[in-house]
């Protein structure tokens, strides 16, 4: 049997202090599950699955038998840090269960990827600026940690940039390059991947460093591997990059993610790419849009095309759906999911009125 169309969308389910000092109540029920009716273009709750606290950021496994979530946390059974927790997913129904949780060995975990193999689960811990390697076992459980990777430093940015901050981790096609991006250093750092032993060196060269001040968020490469994007959190910006001799990235042009003559606060959020890879999608966060880039096929470089509102406040994630032709964005501080159709010809986006009402969601992913 064939599943439903279904959307994840991962939550804070308790209070949660955030960068800036500011304490946010978490209003989410764990990880919910929405049903998606593409034709009508709606989104219905049918099931919200307890059990794992602040599951915030949510990743598949390559076969999508499997869903991960961050814990965002700075403290997990009573010990330092937060933690992951690893679900299974129903066959039939797309249902959940919780299979395990185990620590991260850092603070407020954010982000998280499946390494290409599926053995290996790759955490970004943002407050204590750690990467973490978590085993997958053949049943989808996590196994304790198999190395914890501490990033040093500080960057120009006096409340932001104080000491590391990472916020992103992605591997690349060949499943050996693992890239991971902090905002708290400027700097994105390379690494290898033993995917026998679950252990990360520092590749070389080890990190590429972006303007300071930038603040980059996410990491993004183009589905033909020639291009690499990165999402600038405090400069509302994305720094084109091209991919080099043995991997290095060279900087071009960077543009920004907002229209001309706004004058209000803004951070950006979310980065993706269409599987065409003929279009970018970015989310900001006091805009309160995603701004939507064409891609030159030759130079990489972005050309603006415009920006969509999302209907919300604070559009903290969003996910394009395997076919392409829906978008998902989660209003954290609103507490709505919205859909969008997606002109996989020209790249706009088209709210289809579908909204779900969910308690501060962080992340959203199609299955």
């Amino acid at each position: 049997m064939a599943r439903p169309p279904l959307l994840y969308v991962g939550t804070y389910s308790e209070p949660i202090e955030f960068a800036s000092g500011a304490v946010f109540e978490g209003r989410g029920r764990g990880v919910h599950i929405l049903r998606v009716d593409a034709d009508a273009g709606t989104l219905t709750e049918v099931d919200a699955v307890g059990g794992a606290r602040n599951p915030s950021y949510l990743a598949f496994d390559p076969t999508r038998r499997f869903l991960y979530a961050v814990n965002e946390l700075k403290q997990f059974d009573g010990g330092f840090g937060g933690a992951a927790s690893a679900f299974a997913i129903d066959d039939a129904t797309g249902g959940l269960k919780l299979l395990n949780t185990v620590p991260t060995h850092g603070t407020d975990p954010c982000h998280l990827c499946v390494d290409r193999s599926g053995r290996h689960l790759l955490v970004a811990n943002y407050s204590s600026g750690h990467v973490t390697v978590l085993p997958i076992r053949p049943d989808g459980a996590l196994d304790p940690a198999s190395q914890v990777v501490a990033h040093q430093g500080s960057s120009v940015d006096p409340v932001r940039q104080t000491g590391p901050h990472l916020h992103h981790v992605a591997v690349d096609a060949a499943g050996t390059r693992v890239f991971a991006t902090d905002l708290g250093l400027d700097r994105v750092f390379f690494y290898r991947l033993d995917v026998a032993g679950g252990q990360l060196t520092a590749d070389d060269p080890p990190f590429s460093v972006l303007a300071p001040g930038a603040g980059p968020r996410q990491t993004v490469l183009h589905p033909e591997g020639r291009h690499v994007y990165v999402l600038n959190e405090l400069g509302s910006s994305i720094t084109a990059h091209a991919r080099g001799d043995a991997g290095r990235l060279v900087p071009g042009r960077t543009v920004s993610t907002l229209p001309d003559g706004f004058g209000g606060r803004n951070f950006c959020a979310e980065l993706q790419i269409a599987s065409s890879g003929r279009f970018l999608y970015a989310s900001n966060r006091g805009h309160d849009s995603i701004s939507i880039f064409s891609i030159s096929p030759d130079s990489g470089d972005l050309t603006p095309l415009g920006h969509v509102g999302t209907g919300g406040r604070t559009p903290r994630n969003f996910d394009l759906s395997p076919s392409g032709d829906l978008l998902a964005a989660a209003n954290q501080d609103s507490g709505t999911v919205v859909l969008f159709r997606v002109d996989t010809l020209t790249g706009a986006l088209t709210p289809t009125g579908g909204v779900c009402q969910v308690g501060t969601p962080v992340c959203v992913r199609f299955l």
